[in-house]
């Protein structure tokens, strides 16, 4: 994938690790605060994605992503509680794919676009 493919996160922390490894000593290792980005970062566009952008070692960004992993399930929550529809004749199908591989699916019935709308909301932020 070539740097104009990349999202502009990816190619401004590319940029400043660029800049890091211009300015480097000899056998410096690669400051906390850029492996800190290059995790974040990771979380949102995938290890694999981040480490060719970065040109960090795909492996060690892989563990560090995932030392810093939640647990899982341990901050997201397994149920959600909406009021009951007033309407069964709508219908609302929201799919999500995250960053590990999983999806998740919810299919509604009879409910209005604000509480679509905030569950939509609370699913997207849930990184």
């Amino acid at each position: 994938m070539g740097a104009s493919e990349w999202p502009r996160v990816l190619a401004q922390a590319r940029s400043r690790f660029e800049t890091w490894r211009s300015q480097r000593r000899p056998g410096e290792r690669i400051p906390a605060a850029l492996w800190r980005l290059a995790v974040r970062l990771a979380g949102r566009h995938c290890v694999h994605r981040t480490a060719e952008a970065l040109r960090v070692d795909y492996y060690s960004l892989k563990k560090r992503s995932e030392a810093t992993a939640p647990e899982a399930g341990a901050a997201e929550p397994a149920f959600f509680e909406l009021p009951t529809p007033a309407l069964v004749g709508k219908q609302c199908l929201i799919e999500r794919d995250n960053h590990a591989g999983g999806r998740t699916r919810v299919q509604l019935l009879g409910y209005d676009a604000p509480e679509i709308e905030t569950l939509a909301r609370t699913l997207w932020t849930a990184d």
